[in-house]
């Protein structure tokens, strides 16, 4: 058997290999403390994009352990990497995001058939200016994956380049100017709407959503399975239990996140997370208020993060299957690479609901 693992270059530059390197040997390169580089390793604390990108960017260049499978080498000359995948994304994924092990495997199956993963990080400059990274060049890049790419003019520029191209989750789309590209989804829309039916079953009627609806289309499809949920069931929609803030607001910051609760007109029984993220900042923030999830208000998250297992209450949450959609999206897009001009498709992986106590004695069903 021929295994083959490729590097993911970074800027086109490739990675320093080194044994055994630590947490301190990344934040003595970058004069930054051992505890800002636990933070971002954490997704914890309050740290600016623009470090954990300098972080996280170092640690794939070391080679530090969590991002091994970002620098390795190739281990056998029999499959020869001659041909370049870009990876566009204004966030690279950290070991808590679903789309670290997505990665993993993608950058797997894509070795196999002789491509190497570049990875380009996206800034805020360059999505106002609209202007492609530094030293990334169209010209030598056989298709791209785009992951946290959520402005619509930008990935409209994307898809003008005429490469073959995925997305993994994608922006809140109008509908007359749908991208020229493959968009792959987790299963959003279904689950939630099992979700808010079952609590509505359970005579819980006041049921809040958390989260910006319009930050991505993964989290608009699971708004839109919370709200359909509710006028199925003859409750009617409104927006008194919800948390809607556009994603500029500070979510990560519980004391505001109880203050925003207490402007509530009234708290919810429940409150349906846009993700796990916002799922335990809403647990510490229930807390702060002097209230007991899931005794005075049930939480459910989405996404299945390792957080959500040590978070106490354990989190309700949804598993997303990340190690097959990186095989799903390796496969598509090197089909696409083959046949640029099938049609597009937009597909959706089953998600799975995982009971824990932050949903109290309710028993979620297969949705």
């Amino acid at each position: 058997m021929v295994i083959c693992k490729s590097a993911i270059i970074i800027n086109n530059r490739r990675p320093l290999m080194k044994s055994r390197v630590t947490a301190q040997d990344i934040a003595d390169q970058l004069g930054l403390s051992r505890n800002t580089v636990s933070k971002a390793f954490n997704g914890t604390g309050s740290i600016s994009d623009e470090t954990k990108d300098r972080i996280l960017n170092k640690a794939i260049e070391l080679g530090y352990r969590q991002y091994a499978y970002m620098d390795s080498k190739p281990l056998n000359d029999q499959i020869p990497i001659s041909k370049e995948i870009a990876l566009l994304t204004c966030n690279m994924p950290s070991p808590s995001h679903f789309g670290f092990h997505l990665l993993s495997t993608f950058e797997a199956v894509i070795s196999k058939s002789g491509y190497r993963l570049a990875m380009y990080m996206v800034r805020e400059d360059d999505i106002a200016a609209m202007n492609f990274p530094i030293n990334f060049s169209p010209n030598t890049t056989s298709g791209l994956i785009c992951m946290e790419m959520f402005s619509e003019s930008y990935n409209q520029l994307i898809c003008n380049l005429g490469l073959p191209t995925l997305f993994v989750d994608t922006c809140v789309m109008n509908p007359k100017s749908p991208l020229k590209a493959d968009i792959l989804l987790m299963e959003s829309y279904n689950s939630v709407y099992s979700i808010t039916k079952t609590l509505i079953d359970n005579n819980y009627k006041k049921i809040g959503f958390l989260g910006d609806k319009n930050h991505c289309l993964s989290f608009h499809e699971r708004w839109l399975g919370y709200r359909n949920a509710l006028i199925d069931y003859d409750l009617s929609y409104g927006e008194e239990f919800c948390i809607l803030d556009k994603d500029s607001a500070p979510y990560s910051d519980s004391n505001w996140l109880s203050i925003r609760m207490k402007d509530l007109q009234q708290l919810p029984q429940a409150f349906i997370c846009s993700n796990d993220y916002q799922a335990i900042n809403a647990i510490r923030a229930i807390k702060r208020l002097g209230l007991s999830v899931p005794e005075d208000i049930l939480i459910v998250g989405f996404d299945d993060s390792p957080e959500s297992k040590i978070i106490e209450p354990h989190l309700t949450t949804v598993h997303i299957p990340n190690k097959e959609m990186g095989e799903i999206a390796a496969n598509q897009l090197l089909s696409r690479i083959e046949a640029p001009e099938s049609p597009f498709y937009t597909i959706h992986i089953q998600t799975q609901i995982k009971k824990r106590s932050s949903s109290g004695n309710i028993h979620f069903s297969e949705q």
